[in-house]
């Protein structure tokens, strides 16, 4: 499977933003490994970030419920130490955006849950999106963050 690197990831916004992507929902069903991080200020992948995202398994988990609404949990593991974010998501416009916000948090060991607690709700002008740019056949999936940096996630089996 060939990355894209930063190059080829700003030709396809390009033409998300001109076009669109076309992502829907269906594809975006799954479990999505953290790859690279492209930080909004440099042109560079920010290595380091990115190899400690990937020690932590960091991924981003996303179905569609029962109801046909998205949710999505957003998890990294140190061992059996687990950190998850979970919420209801939504697909916007054209391009489209996936709107999202986290309603619990909980912190695990194992199976065991040590700490779980309900999240307040961000103002519309702070809620969280990804501007979905690409997702390819192969599994990887692109999209700029709402602090401007852009993220390659690939599909887990």
């Amino acid at each position: 499977m060939h990355a894209p690197d930063r190059k080829e990831l700003l030709e396809l916004e390009q033409g998300a933003r001109r076009h669109g992507s076309g992502i829907t929902a269906t594809e975006l069903v799954g479990c999505w490994r953290l790859q690279t991080v492209w930080p909004r200020t440099t042109g560079e992948a920010n290595g380091m970030s990115g190899w400690l995202l990937r020690q932590l398994q960091a991924r981003l988990e996303i179905v569609i419920d029962t109801d046909g609404q998205l949710s999505l949990s957003n998890a990294v593991n140190l061992g059996a130490l687990e950190l998850r974010f979970r919420g209801p998501g939504q697909l916007i416009g054209a391009r489209p955006l996936l709107r999202f916000h986290f309603t619990t948090l909980c912190l695990s060991l194992g199976k065991q849950v040590l700490i779980e607690r309900d999240l307040p709700a961000p103002t519309a002008q702070k809620e969280p999106f990804f501007a979905l740019i690409h997702r390819d056949r192969n599994g990887s999936l692109t999209a700029r963050g709402r602090g401007g940096g852009l993220a390659l996630w690939t599909l887990r089996d």
